[in-house]
């Protein structure tokens, strides 16, 4: 019980224990431990974990237990009470209170929504049939280990880096995998043409079937999925298929609360939303239009957030899109733009047997974007280069393109 002279704790209630969220409650446990009265609530059984290595779980390469970041103990010791597998199913913010599944009740002064994100599924025919699934979280790993039984044929639709994951992922199962993109080359917001194949050859190689420029009309099966039919009328055999077309902002809860919702849940600067006492942050929250998909920006959403409910002057400016990876093994690293605009100019270095690939994009004097495959190591300068807009020196280009020269001694 607090004592006279001491104010009783602020409760802050964080919906949602994903990556973002973890993240927001290190940066502020490390910076005010014990400041907040913390609950956190996650829908999923178990704490927040790295679904970066999902793909690598779906493999067998690692287990759950090497995807966790933090021990439930740790929950504990800083203070932070954690409910997981009951998922937040309204909020009522006249009177402050969140309502977790049908009858716990959690009064909060401010609040904080980390709900993340929902996998789209297309509207195909077929699409409810038992062996369509998506690839998102444990539970989906488990579906699909479950259903890639010996001898199936499996289908991922999609060609951006979570369909790339999940194919990789199967083929190391040994099941017979075959991706399907609508698209003429895989990834094509992070990769041009000619890295794209790159990687496309190294996918082939771990005995992933690639057929682009695909439209799947419909899924088709007697009780079960069989078989996809493509609008070209071609037909892919299929015991299994992956959906992995990409993700939506979950809105759900915030709308029926009545917050401002777009894309995402929109938030200001400080990631507010239209309820000053409420919060968002990471793939469900949309910030000057832009929802992102990635796990840097949640980050920097994260750090800014728990800084400015601690009374420090932090706002977030947005993040410069970038992405970093191992596709198939193979590094490969986006950032800005990704095919070379008119009046621009693009400097490229492409040796297709060692699987190297650089291509720098050069407008008004500054760098505009970057590709690398295979060999990643200029991508923090990139990144900075491309983010502040810094004209570029006459030794930049080949110091970005070779890495920089030796340095010598003096004689």
């Amino acid at each position: 019980m607090p004592t006279k002279t001491q104010k009783p704790k602020e409760r802050l209630v964080v919906v949602g224990n994903g990556m973002a969220s973890l993240r927001f409650l290190e940066r502020l446990t490390e910076r005010a431990p014990g400041r907040f009265d913390v609950t956190v609530v996650g829908a999923e059984p178990v704490a927040a974990y790295n679904r970066v290595l999902l793909s690598s779980l779906l493999g067998g390469e690692v287990d759950e237990a090497a995807c966790g970041f933090r021990p439930l103990p740790w929950y504990e010791e800083h203070g932070l009470r954690l409910i997981t597998g009951a998922p937040v199913t309204e909020i009522d913010r006249a009177n402050r209170l969140a309502v977790v599944g049908s009858a716990h009740v959690l009064p909060y002064d401010r609040l904080v929504l980390a709900v993340g994100s929902l996998p789209i599924r297309l509207p195909l025919p077929g699409i409810d049939l038992p062996g369509v699934l998506t690839f998102r979280d444990f539970s989906d790993v488990a579906a699909i280990r479950k259903a890639a039984v010996e001898h199936a044929k499996a289908v991922v639709i999609g060609g951006g880096l979570l369909g790339l994951e999940a194919a990789v992922g199967l083929a190391r199962l040994g099941v017979d995998t075959t991706l399907v993109h609508v698209m003429d080359r895989v990834m094509e917001r992070q990769l041009d043409h000619a890295a794209a194949r790159l990687v496309r050859t190294a996918m082939e190689a771990r005995g992933v079937k690639m057929v682009l420029s695909a439209n799947t009309a419909a899924i088709e099966g007697d009780g079960r999925v069989e078989r996809l039919r493509m609008k070209d009328g071609s037909v892919i055999p299929a015991d299994l298929v992956v959906m992995s077309v990409g993700i939506r902002a979950s809105t759900a809860l915030a709308q029926s609360c009545g917050l401002a919702c777009g894309r995402g849940i929109t938030v200001d600067d400080r990631m507010t939303t239209s309820d000053p006492d409420v919060f968002a942050l990471g793939e469900c929250a949309e910030h000057r239009g832009m929802v992102y998909g990635l796990v840097e920006p949640a980050y920097e959403q994260a750090d800014v957030l728990a800084r400015h409910l601690l009374g420090e002057a932090a706002t977030y400016p947005g993040t410069s899109l970038a992405t970093s990876l191992k596709v198939s093994g193979l590094p490969v690293f986006s950032a800005g733009i990704v095919d070379t605009p008119e009046g621009a100019e693009a400097v490229v270095m492409h040796d297709a047997a060692a699987g190297l690939y650089r291509k720098l994009i050069i407008a008004d004097g500054c760098l505009a974007g970057a590709v690398f495959v295979g060999d990643i190591s200029e991508q923090a300068r990139c990144k900075a280069l491309i983010r502040d807009r810094t004209p570029l020196d006459p030794n930049d280009r080949d110091d970005l393109m070779f890495g920089p020269a030796p340095k010598t001694l003096a004689a």
